[in-house]
């Protein structure tokens, strides 16, 4: 784990080269992906250039763009599936950089509560476990109708630790926020920094406003974008076992000294044994969130008997019950790309 702490002058001066990986991710070069594709609607951005796996291995070769990531032209969808009804879906061979799967994964959606993994990923670089994080005002006092909440009182003391296992196990709005105040002194000023690190990373479809994922209609991002986030998290082995947790107890003190708890169970119906993905994938992990406006939306982490890493996205399916059956029928890609 990162143990850094965070540098606002630091984020605030990217390096130009994360500004040139954004560009020619826009102008649609593509390295170290290999894609299967089929015609798409003309609704969708052309990139300027196309690609197939011979542009790849040239792509490579002149060194444009990381070698572990996969870059999909934007002109393109990959086996389109009529049983696939969310406005977005995504599945990447992580280990092997190849797309088996993708339908609208540029188009701007509102990701609810999966916004999530972007605070995480900003907790893992910018803050350590151990650190005691102070519950302020704001952070005991999300007042969104219907939001889910640990529970945290203003003055509690709690570790950066069990706020993220509230934030992404419980999904704790709360702890969403008090992790943005502790790395960024404020949500506001958060939510700038992590926008730049976005950036960073050539999310450039990504726009946040806040750290939960409460709805905003200035809080967007892209199937892709989330793959990219993802896909920079697995590199964190603390956040894998986090991912694979279905119970846990948050410690904290109040203003007062007393010890508080709450025990935390994953709904993940993956993790609980009421959903099995399609054979020969075991889900390790990954984060959901709802909204009206969002409607249900799923990221996702899976390994094969191989051992390789495959993350899977669906965004706006039009129910909980839907998203999980959409999910599992994409997963069936995972044989096919083989």
């Amino acid at each position: 784990m990162n143990r850094k702490r965070y540098n606002k002058s630091g984020i605030k001066g990217i390096p130009a080269v994360c500004v040139i990986l954004t560009m020619l991710v826009c102008c649609g070069i593509m390295a170290g992906c290999s894609v299967d594709t089929v015609p798409v609607s003309d609704t969708q951005t052309a990139y300027q250039g196309e690609a197939d796996s011979t542009d790849t291995a040239s792509s490579q070769e002149e060194g444009y763009l990381s070698k572990d990531i996969c870059v999909i032209p934007k002109k393109k969808n990959i086996a389109t599936d009529a049983a696939i009804t969310a406005d977005a879906a995504l599945l990447i061979d992580d280990t092997r950089n190849k797309a088996l799967y993708a339908q609208n994964i540029y188009a701007s959606e509102y990701p609810a509560s999966v916004s999530k993994i972007a605070t995480a990923l900003m907790t893992f670089k910018y803050a350590k476990f151990d650190d005691t994080v102070t519950i302020s005002y704001n952070a005991s006092h999300v007042t969104e109708p219907g939001a889910r909440l640990c529970g945290f009182k203003e003055g509690d003391k709690i570790s950066v630790k069990d706020l993220l296992y509230g934030m992404m196990v419980y999904s704790g709005n709360d702890a969403a926020v008090a992790l943005a105040e502790h790395i960024s002194g404020s949500e506001t000023d958060f939510a700038a920094e992590m926008n730049q690190e976005m950036v960073a990373i050539g999310a450039s479809g990504t726009h946040f406003v806040n750290a939960s994922g409460l709805h905003d209609d200035q809080h967007y991002t892209t199937a892709y974008d989330l793959y990219l986030i993802f896909h920079e998290l697995l590199k964190y082995d603390d956040f894998k076992e986090l991912l694979q947790c279905t119970k846990y107890t948050a410690e904290w003190t109040d203003a007062q000294g007393k010890k508080q708890s709450l025990d935390i169970t994953s709904t993940d119906p993956y993790l609980t044994g009421s959903r099995q993905a399609p054979k020969p994938l075991t889900v390790i992990g990954g984060k959901s969130g709802t909204t009206i406006k969002a409607g249900s939306c799923l990221i996702m982490y899976s390994q094969d008997k191989k051992n390789r890493d495959y993350i899977s996205v669906i965004l706006k399916a039009d129910s909980s019950y839907s998203m999980y059956t959409q999910m599992n029928h994409m997963l069936e890609y995972v044989k096919r790309g083989k």
